[in-house]
């Protein structure tokens, strides 16, 4: 019986996770400041209250940040592939409402407003990819344009205000108040999209492909990756889950919600990427941390509303993170500052 051996030239060529790293190193420097800091916030606040760690509020803040999760999911993606997406939070409220009207119209039939979210989300993602892919325009510029048109379409249809009722529903009742083995299941569509993702992202030559792509997009398109199929694509996949974001929005709140309810959250999607350890300008990133972010978010957010501390903080809270996040990432790349000598 032969034994197979690795010679040193491949073993050099072999991805860093394959090389034999100590547990913490695996887990990456990023994630574990992160895991620090989030042991601080809980720390902090649970000596503050002692409600605050309670298993109740650990599902309520799990709850809340499901769907900032789900954006911040797929905002990781498109940076890793070198694009940014600043409308999602418009896409998740142009679907919300469109989920309800349609809810409404087609005689209280919750699979039909679901599905017309979901076109509706595809479409609009299409939409996104095609003017940066074939008209050329940046993403943030073009992306930038659909938070505006994406949040106009959806007061105009609505006339700026939340439609229909779903609560009497037993389907949208489900997913925003139902649980499945004790866990509510909002956070059981986070984690089914988070662990699908992250399988795609490490796992499969469409998770590689959007790594090289970001990474080094001359020589993706050299190596025969058709960079233009895979950035419309992913432009789709947040348009999809975009729209699962606003079904889930129109679930819990119990009507479409044209803008009240998704302000913001684009906001909160490109910090929790970067915090999770996304580089902005792409090849760099996974879910992990972009969770871990989330949750340090979430717990940030509520302990803060738990003191009763005015929620402008929060806002104010979230622009110091993204900043710091992104001072960190230019400091460990060793990057030049603007009109700074080396």
């Amino acid at each position: 019986m032969t034994t197979a051996t690795t010679s040193p030239a491949e073993a050099e060529k072999a991805p860093p996770e394959a090389r034999g790293r100590s547990p913490l190193a695996a887990v990456g420097g990023q994630n574990l400041s992160l895991i620090g800091a989030l042991v601080v916030v809980l720390g902090l606040f649970g000596a503050l209250n002692e409600n605050y760690l309670s298993w109740a509020n650990v599902q309520v803040i799990g709850e809340a940040v499901t769907i900032t999760g789900l954006l911040a999911i797929v905002q990781t993606v498109v940076i890793i592939c070198g694009g940014l997406d600043i409308s999602v939070g418009s896409q998740a409220g142009l679907a919300s409402v469109v989920s309800a009207m349609a809810f409404t119209s087609a005689g209280s039939d919750p699979y039909l407003g679901m599905g017309a979210a979901l076109l509706v989300g595809v479409l609009v993602g299409v939409v996104n990819g095609v003017a940066i892919v074939y008209g050329r325009i940046n993403p943030t510029i073009a992306t930038l344009a659909g938070l505006a048109a994406y949040k106009g379409v959806a007061q105009l249809v609505s006339d700026g205000r939340a439609q229909g009722y779903v609560l009497n529903d037993p389907v949208f009742v489900f997913l925003g108040r139902g649980r499945i083995a004790g866990l509510p299941v909002m956070i059981w569509v986070l984690i089914v999209v988070a662990v699908a993702v992250h399988v795609m992202l490490k796992y499969t030559d469409i998770g590689r492909n959007l790594y090289a792509i970001g990474g080094n997009d001359t020589a993706a398109r050299l190596a025969g990756i058709n960079i233009n199929k895979y950035l419309v694509a992913v432009y789709a996949l947040v348009g999809v889950v975009a729209a699962v974001a606003g079904i889930l929005l129109t679930a819990r709140t119990g009507s479409g919600q044209p803008v009240s309810g998704s302000e913001g959250l684009e906001l909160k999607a490109i910090t929790a990427a970067a915090l999770g350890g996304c580089a902005l300008k792409g090849g760099k990133g996974g879910i992990g941390g972009t969770l871990l972010a989330v949750a340090l978010l979430g717990a940030l957010e509520n302990g803060l509303t738990v003191e009763g501390i005015n929620t402008f903080w929060q806002n104010v809270a979230q622009g110091a993170l993204l900043v710091a996040a992104v001072v960190i990432q230019q400091r460990r790349s060793g990057e030049r500052a603007v009109g700074l000598p080396h």
